[in-house]
């Protein structure tokens, strides 16, 4: 399959910013649009290539469906990743998954039926898998029972994608993540932990009791795997597992963050809240399935510890650049 027209749904963010850097630098790429109201993307993610033909920025909110579907037009693959970032949000805040997850996706796929847009690439997670302790669960699993309100929302955006697939003509490839990590990263137990760290050396809040268990992905190879797919899935809906196979605890994280910041571990005290998981909807133990993705040729790069170190240097490295600038 070629490589054509992208339109990236909240593409200033983390992950979105990473797409963009390499799909310009793709061969059979013709255009790279990123769609985001910078709510919490950034425009420097992605400000290197304003001067470049082949990329455009529009500033617009995907709730206006309108100025969507002009933005829209002319591409041929979207690639949706607008959602709420902060999933421990809704145990305050319950209606923001519907908000920021479910009810854009109807927009965007109704922006999709009426413009050149016929392919979507969403990204999913493995929320909507729920509780399944040690059990790996392959795409096909079921029933579904997510846990979580953001698990659930991603969940009913499988859905609508499946059924806009089926009534009007689009194809889909939807990606259940791990937790995804890398540079430029905004959020995440990695990225806390060495904040924390570099404003309070000598303790460390950690969420739950530590034993909480699962897979960290690092962002290109994240990239990798969704365009693997793209290139090579026939079907009108496919869903894909994207994890690297392998675990890590979040005590074990925070033992990386005191290594990665430079800390004497013997000089630092873990402090657990306590209870088996971080908050009301995490689910504290994911096991994935990832045949089917290994099965189009993708393999990960990185194992979980190597994706999360290379995170949390990233972030080191970026926040002496951005003290250094301030400084000068």
């Amino acid at each position: 399959m070629r490589m054509g027209r992208f339109l990236l749904v909240g593409g200033a963010g983390f992950i979105g910013s990473h797409f963009t850097d390499v799909l310009l630098g793709k061969d059979g790429v013709e255009s790279v649009t990123i769609y985001d109201n910078l709510s919490s993307g950034r425009d420097w993610h992605f400000r290197k290539h304003l001067g470049n033909p082949k990329f455009k920025f529009v500033n617009g909110d995907v709730k206006d469906i309108e100025t969507l579907k002009r933005a829209m037009d002319g591409s041929e693959v979207v690639i949706h990743l607008a959602s709420n970032p902060d999933i421990a949000r809704a145990a305050t805040e319950p209606d923001i998954d519907f908000r920021e997850g479910t009810y854009l996706t109807e927009r965007v796929l109704e922006a999709m039926r009426l413009t050149s847009a016929k392919r979507i690439l969403y990204a999913s997670g493995s929320g909507v898998y729920g509780e399944l302790g040690m059990v790996e669960a392959g795409e096909d699993y079921g029933p579904l029972v997510p846990i979580s309100t953001y698990g659930a929302s991603k969940l009913a955006g499988e859905v609508l994608i499946s059924s806009y697939c089926h009534m009007f003509d689009l194809t889909a490839c939807v990606f259940r993540f791990g937790n995804v990590v890398g540079p430029r990263q905004t959020h995440g137990v990695g990225f806390d932990f060495v904040r924390s760290l570099r404003s309070e050396p000598e303790r460390l809040r950690i969420l739950g009791d530590g034993g909480q268990s699962k897979s960290y992905i690092y962002v290109e190879d994240v990239i990798r795997a969704v365009l693997t797919a793209h290139e090579k899935t026939a079907q009108k809906f496919q869903t894909y597992n994207v994890a690297t196979g392998d675990y890590i605890t979040v005590r074990e994280i925070a033992e990386l963050a005191v290594e990665c910041v430079g800390l004497d571990r013997s000089k630092v005290k873990f402090e657990f809240a306590g209870g088996d998981r971080g908050w009301k909807g995490d689910v504290a133990v994911v096991r994935l399935n990832t045949d089917r993705i290994r099965g189009l040729g993708w393999k990960n790069k990185r194992n979980s510890r190597e994706a999360l170190q290379e995170s949390m240097n990233a972030l080191l490295r970026d926040a002496e650049l951005l003290y250094a600038s301030v400084k000068a």
